[in-house]
């Protein structure tokens, strides 16, 4: 009896972490052989009119310049998708004002994979998740979720797990303090946690990405966030992650320590210069920064090939500021 219940133990463990990757499908696959995709953060608005900012408008121009002339398959958005307060109802008229009649051109109209950020959580997020239900773009499954993706006519993958960073660390208020508070409810911080740490143990994903709003690393106003330090770096590296991105701080940089490249892209609505926390980071590991106000905001392209991450950063003006390669995982 004891080995019967351990043999159904075993057999539910294995089903567990070998369940089939639900794959996204991209359009117009053809005989591309590379996936494309914009990341932009703290992109949303104003709660009072004209609900945009010169920012916003500017960035989402260039969005759609660099998405028409390189190509995007979808947006990552990275949180802070209304300021400052979030949505109070899956009617909001904020979805019109910040979102759809900003972002409408035709290059951006692909899917946007949503998560949250600590202005969306002084608000309602699950009303934001809704949403998914009345648009055809707007896609935020859950507060949490993983991505997949086939890298057409390569045989090749791409993973992205878009974390709630806000459950995983608590709020923080940005007038007050600048690191979050720990998490209102420890038990679905945890269990967000444990859910990562079984989604990136399964992981056979030739690229791994991990996306959040707060960040790891930051030399700006915000600076290293200690709980994710904690709680994510480690599993960051364990697993061989190709890159986390976030926003949070309003400005672009690129940081790599460990292996692991550090993407921040905070830059779409506000821009900040500060960079309080240079010494703050481990040494030799920030490659580019830029929050200067001449930029009139930015984003990040990213370009995944057969064997190759291609991360781009743009500034709103219209040039390219910075780019970079990170190479496919190696499985040890």
């Amino acid at each position: 009896m004891a080995l019967t219940l351990l043999t159904a133990l075993a057999a539910a463990v294995t089903v567990t972490y070998c369940f089939p990757a639900v794959f996204q499908e991209l359009e117009n696959n053809g005989n591309r052989t590379s996936i494309k995709f914009l990341a932009v953060g703290d992109w949303g608005g104003l709660p009072y009119p004209p609900y945009v900012t010169a920012v916003q408008k500017t960035t989402a121009n260039e969005m759609n310049a660099v998405a028409e002339q390189m190509g995007a398959d979808f947006v990552l958005a990275l949180g802070d998708n209304f300021y400052y307060r979030g949505v109070d109802s899956v009617d909001s008229p904020r979805f019109q004002e910040t979102f759809e009649s900003v972002y409408s051109a035709k290059s951006l109209r692909v899917p946007w994979y949503v998560l949250a950020g600590n202005h969306d959580h002084a608000g309602n997020v699950k009303a934001q998740i809704d949403y998914s239900l009345k648009s055809d773009r707007w896609k935020f499954p859950s507060y949490y979720y993983e991505l997949n993706f086939r890298i057409p006519n390569t045989g090749k993958t791409l993973t992205i797990i878009m974390l709630d960073t806000i459950v995983l660390c608590g709020n923080s208020d940005d007038f007050v303090d600048e690191q979050p508070r720990g998490p209102a409810y420890a038990v679905e911080a945890n269990r967000q946690l444990v859910w990562l740490q079984e989604r990136l143990a399964r992981s056979r994903a030739d690229f791994l990405l991990v996306a959040g709003h707060y960040p790891v690393w930051s030399v700006s106003e915000h600076g290293p966030t200690e709980c994710l330090l904690k709680s994510l770096r480690p599993l960051l590296i364990e697993h061989n992650v190709t890159a986390y991105v976030c926003g949070h701080d309003h400005n672009l940089q690129y940081l790599e320590e460990s292996g692991v490249g550090y993407v921040v892209s905070g830059a779409g609505n506000f821009l900040d210069p500060d960079i309080r926390h240079w010494n703050h980071v481990p040494k030799g590991s920030l490659k580019f920064f830029t929050g200067q106000a001449s930029t009139l905001g930015g984003f990040v392209h990213a370009e995944v090939t057969k064997n190759k991450l291609i991360l781009t950063f743009f500034q709103a003006t219209g040039t390219s500021l910075y780019r970079t390669v990170l190479s496919q995982r190696e499985f040890r």
